[in-house]
């Protein structure tokens, strides 16, 4: 073979070997969104968005309580309602375990999610809630402004009326500094379940706080949505699963 002919021969294959590095490497960095890009739409809907805080005992079931609600966006585990600054975990002193739920109030109202929290734990427990005892577990409804105070008061009252005979303990406050949670709280119930983990891609720490997938899986994995909703979810996932494991990316 001539020596022209070999450096044809060199060159074609260097443009292979570069060509299937090139692809790999490529492979390699797929990031799998965990759901779809946002239109103008979504962008709208996320401009619309209002926070509500409420403390009801241990944070870690409380996120999972809000998840699963249509109309809920995302959620995240803090403290809240005490004077301490940047409080942790190992040292709340008098902030209460709390859950910020983000959401589209057209979907959902403060009302609606009033009436979850009510539903959800019981507002006449002194100093605790179930096994979780202590000042960090006391019930309360953060409020923004004046009406919500007033609908805090309204429902309230309508929850002492189911009972005269004991006294709802639920405090109502106006909201002062959320602090978020360490990572390792965040979306408790969903890091326990490895499988659902992996539907997901795997998310970095970061993206697995804000994703409004993992805010729902959270409630399912907890099994604390409403049972349409956890049977929707069910599903959906039994659908994917027996396609061959693809990654869930919407719900």
């Amino acid at each position: 073979m001539a020596v022209s002919e070999k450096m044809v021969c060199i060159s074609h294959s260097l443009i292979i070997i570069v060509l299937i590095v090139f692809i790999s490497d490529k492979a390699l960095c797929i990031r799998y969104p965990d759901r779809i890009p946002e239109t103008a739409r979504d962008l709208s809907d996320q401009q619309h968005l209002k926070t509500a805080v409420f403390a009801l005992g241990s944070f870690w079931r409380s996120e999972a309580i809000f998840g699963c609600l249509p109309g809920v966006v995302r959620t995240t585990v803090g403290y809240a309602g005490g004077s301490k600054t940047k409080p942790e975990y190992r040292n709340v002193k008098d902030h209460a375990e709390s859950v910020q739920v983000e959401y589209n109030p057209r979907l959902i109202s403060f009302k609606e999610l009033l009436d979850v929290f009510w539903s959800s734990h019981d507002p006449r427990q002194v100093f605790g809630q179930g096994p979780d005892v202590g000042n960090q577990y006391r019930s309360i409804i953060f409020t923004n402004g004046t009406e919500e105070s007033r609908l805090a008061a309204v429902s309230k009252e309508k929850e002492q009326t189911r009972s005269r005979s004991s006294v709802v303990t639920t405090q109502i406050q106006q909201l002062g500094t959320f602090y978020p949670a360490e990572p390792e709280h965040q979306k408790f119930e969903l890091k326990q379940n490895s499988f659902l983990l992996h539907l997901l891609g795997s998310l970095p720490e970061e993206e697995l706080e804000r994703s409004n997938l993992a805010t729902k899986l959270n409630g399912y994995a907890a099994e604390l949505c409403p049972p349409n909703i956890q049977k929707h979810i069910d599903t959906r996932i039994n659908e994917i699963t027996k396609r061959g494991w693809p990654l869930l990316k919407d719900l």
